[in-house]
C-alpha cells in the first residue's frame, strides 16, 4: 500500500502543470494550450491498420485479421497477400481523408494501431526479450500527424491490437486465442510498455498529438472466467496495475501529454481501477446500441464529478442516422466530447463507403464457407481493385451521415437531399427524401438499434444500401436510378423539399406499390391532396388532383394508411393554364 501510495504521489506531481500547449485535462474538462475548453469531435479511423471482419462484410467468416491475411495467402500466395496490404495501408487514410475530416467539423481524430506495424509479435523476436521496431507504423503516423496538425486537428493514438489481445472479443484486438492473452504474458507485457515509450519518446514534442489512449476496450475475466468480458468485475486489480505501469513509463520520457484510459468491459466498467493516479489523464467510456437519454451516462458523469476527472465518449456509431444526431445532442448537452467509429468500411453507416466488386464478391463467398474457391488471378485482381476503391476518391461519399452527427444536432431544419428544381415535368426520386430529424423530415417507427437497453436487435434500413436514415430502401431494377423506398408502415411519411421555378397548376404522380393494406397519402405544404385509387402489388402510377404550386419553397409529403408502402418516384406534371398554354 504504502510503494502504491508513493507512486501515485510520484506520478502527480510529475505532470502537475507540466501540459502547457498541449491538450491536457483542466479539472474535469479538457483544454488547449491557452487554458481554452475543447470539446472534442473525433472521427475513428477504423479498419485502416486494423481489418475487424465485419468491416469487410466477412462476418461468419474468418474472426479477425489475421485469420483473413492466413487465407487470402493461401489463396493468391504470400507476396499478393503483402502486395493487397501494402496497397490497403498507403491509400485507405490520405490527406484528402484528414482534409474532408476538417471540412466537416471534426476536429480530432483517433488512430487504432495495431502493434504488429511497429514491432515484431512476442514469439517472432530474433533475440528473446528484446524489440524489433519496424518503420511502417511510425512512417504512417507521421503522414497522419503531419496532415491533422495542417488542419489543426488532434491525433489520438488508440492502441487498438495490443501484443498478445486484451480480450475474448478477438476481431477487436486481432487476438490469436491459441496463445495467452496480454493479461497471462509478461513478454506481451513488456512489449506493450516498450511500444508506448518508444511512441511517447518520438511524440513527446508534438502539440497536436492529443492523447494517449493506452488499451482499446479491455475485456477480460480477471475474477471470474464465466465472466468473459469482463463486465462484473468488480476489483479489477490487474487492468489498474497495468495502466499505472504503462504511465509511468509514459512520464518518463513525456510529461506534456493527456493519458485516456479505458474500463473493462469494453471501456465501460470501471470499478476497482480508479481513484486517478495521475493528474493529466482522462476516462474513456464507448457507447453503442443503447438508449440515448440521462441514463445511459449517468455511471460516466459519476465518475467525472466524484473525481473531478475529464470524460470522453471515445467510440460509437453503427447505428441509424436519427440514433446517431440522439447521441451527439446528449454528449454535448453534457459537455461530453466524443470520437465516431468509423470513417469508411463496406457498408452506408458511415461517412465514406467503400464499394465492392464482382471478383471481391466471390472471394467474401469462399471465406465465408458459401462459395467455390476462386482462381488465384481474378481474386487478387478483386483484392487490388478493393484497395483502390478504398481511397477517398473512389468511396460513395454518405452526407445524411455528417449531417446527422453536425447540423442535425442544433437545427430542427430539413434541408433538401440534393436540390431539386421542380418545373413543367421534373421527377424526384424517392429516396431523395429530406435531411433532417425523425419526425420533420421524415417519420419512421423504428429508428434504430437499441438492442443493449431493450434486447431486441432493429434493422432501421432493411436495404442496408443507398443511405443511414431509419427508412428501408431496396433495388429497384426496372426504374431510374435503381432504389426505391420500400416498406412504408401506417403513418410513416417522408419530405420532399423542392423549388418551384415555374408557377402554377400542377398533378403530382406516384409510381408506387402495396406489399400489404397500404394506402397512398400525400400532402402538399401541409394541406391533403386526393389521389387515383390504387393498390396491388405490382408498381402502378397514380396521379393527384390539381394542386397550385407557388414559386419558390414548397414541401410534400408522401404517407402511408397501413403496412407496406413502395415508393419509386414522384413526378410533377404541370397542366395548361387557362389560355391552354404551360
Amino acid at each position: 500500500m504504502r510503494s502504491l501510495i508513493a507512486c501515485t504521489i510520484a506520478l502527480l506531481g510529475a505532470v502537475n502543470g507540466s501540459a502547457q500547449g498541449f491538450l491536457h485535462a483542466q479539472g474535469d474538462r479538457l483544454a488547449d494550450g491557452s487554458g481554452r475548453p475543447v470539446l472534442l469531435r473525433g472521427m475513428g479511423l477504423g479498419g485502416w491498420m486494423l481489418q475487424e471482419p465485419y468491416m469487410l462484410q466477412l462476418s461468419g467468416g474468418p474472426v479477425n485479421q489475421q485469420e483473413i491475411r492466413q487465407q487470402l495467402e493461401t489463396l493468391v500466395g504470400i507476396e499478393r497477400t503483402k502486395a493487397f496490404y501494402d496497397a490497403w495501408l498507403d491509400g485507405f487514410v490520405t490527406r484528402a481523408d484528414i482534409d474532408s475530416l476538417a471540412a466537416w467539423g471534426f476536429n480530432s481524430v483517433r488512430l487504432p494501431m495495431h502493434y504488429n506495424l511497429f514491432t515484431l509479435p512476442v514469439d517472432r523476436e530474433p533475440v528473446k526479450g528484446r524489440n524489433t521496431w519496424l518503420s511502417k507504423g511510425f512512417t504512417l503516423t507521421d503522414s497522419l500527424l503531419r496532415w491533422c496538425a495542417a488542419k489543426r486537428m488532434y491525433l489520438i493514438l488508440d492502441l487498438h491490437a495490443a501484443p498478445g489481445g486484451q480480450g475474448n472479443d478477438l476481431p477487436i484486438s486481432d487476438r490469436d486465442s491459441s496463445r495467452a492473452p496480454l493479461w497471462q504474458d509478461s513478454a506481451a507485457q513488456n512489449k506493450t510498455v516498450a511500444l508506448w515509450t518508444r511512441l511517447a519518446e518520438r511524440y513527446a514534442r508534438e502539440p497536436w498529438i492529443g492523447a494517449y489512449d493506452l488499451i482499446n476496450e479491455p475485456n477480460w475475466n480477471f475474477s471470474n472466467p464465466q465472466d468473459r468480458n469482463g463486465c462484473n468485475d468488480s476489483s479489477n486489480a490487474p487492468l489498474r496495475a497495468f495502466y499505472m505501469r504503462l504511465t509511468t513509463a509514459v512520464r518518463r520520457v513525456d510529461k506534456n501529454h493527456l493519458v485516456i484510459i479505458e474500463g473493462n468491459c469494453w471501456g465501460n466498467n470501471y470499478r476497482g481501477v480508479l481513484p486517478p493516479w495521475d493528474s493529466n489523464m482522462a476516462l474513456s467510456f464507448h457507447k453503442y446500441w443503447n438508449d440515448n437519454n440521462e441514463g445511459a451516462i449517468a455511471g460516466i458523469a459519476d465518475l467525472r464529478k466524484r473525481y473531478g476527472i475529464p470524460v470522453w465518449m471515445g467510440e460509437s456509431g453503427e447505428n441509424s442516422n436519427a440514433w446517431f444526431r440522439d447521441a451527439v445532442e446528449l454528449l454535448e448537452r453534457h459537455d461530453i466530447g466524443w470520437a465516431w467509429w468509423p470513417h469508411k468500411k463496406m457498408g452506408m453507416n458511415n461517412p465514406f463507403e467503400i464499394p465492392n466488386n464482382d471478383d471481391f464478391r466471390a472471394v467474401q463467398s469462399w471465406l465465408k464457407g458459401r462459395g467455390r474457391k476462386p482462381a488465384p488471378d481474378a481474386a487478387f485482381r478483386g483484392l487490388m481493385q478493393l484497395a483502390r476503391d478504398s481511397r477517398t476518391d473512389r468511396a460513395h461519399y454518405h452526407p445524411d451521415v455528417v449531417d446527422a452527427l453536425f447540423r442535425q444536432v442544433g437545427s430542427h431544419d430539413t434541408r433538401p437531399f440534393q436540390p431539386h428544381s421542380i418545373g413543367p415535368d421534373t421527377t424526384v426520386w424517392a429516396v431523395h427524401f429530406d435531411l433532417g430529424r425523425n419526425g420533420e423530415a421524415y417519420f419512421a417507427r423504428d429508428s434504430g438499434n437499441y438492442w443493449v437497453s431493450s434486447g431486441k436487435r432493429t434493422e432501421w434500413n432493411r436495404g442496408w444500401t443507398f443511405r443511414n436514415d431509419p427508412v428501408d430502401i431496396l433495388p429497384c431494377a426496372d426504374s431510374g436510378i435503381g432504389f426505391q423506398v420500400a416498406s412504408l408502415g401506417d403513418r410513416e411519411w417522408l419530405q420532399y423539399s423542392v423549388d418551384v421555378t415555374a408557377p402554377g397548376t400542377y398533378r403530382l404522380g406516384l409510381r408506387l406499390r402495396a406489399e400489404g393494406d397500404a394506402q397512398p397519402l400525400l400532402w402538399v405544404n401541409g394541406a391533403a391532396v386526393k389521389l387515383d385509387a390504387t393498390g396491388g402489388e405490382s408498381w402502378k402510377y397514380t396521379r393527384s388532383e390539381p394542386v397550385y404550386l407557388p414559386a419558390g419553397r414548397s414541401r410534400i409529403r408522401i404517407g402511408s394508411a397501413g403496412e407496406g408502402l413502395a415508393v419509386n418516384y414522384l413526378r410533377f406534371e404541370a397542366l395548361p393554364d387557362e389560355k391552354g398554354s404551360q
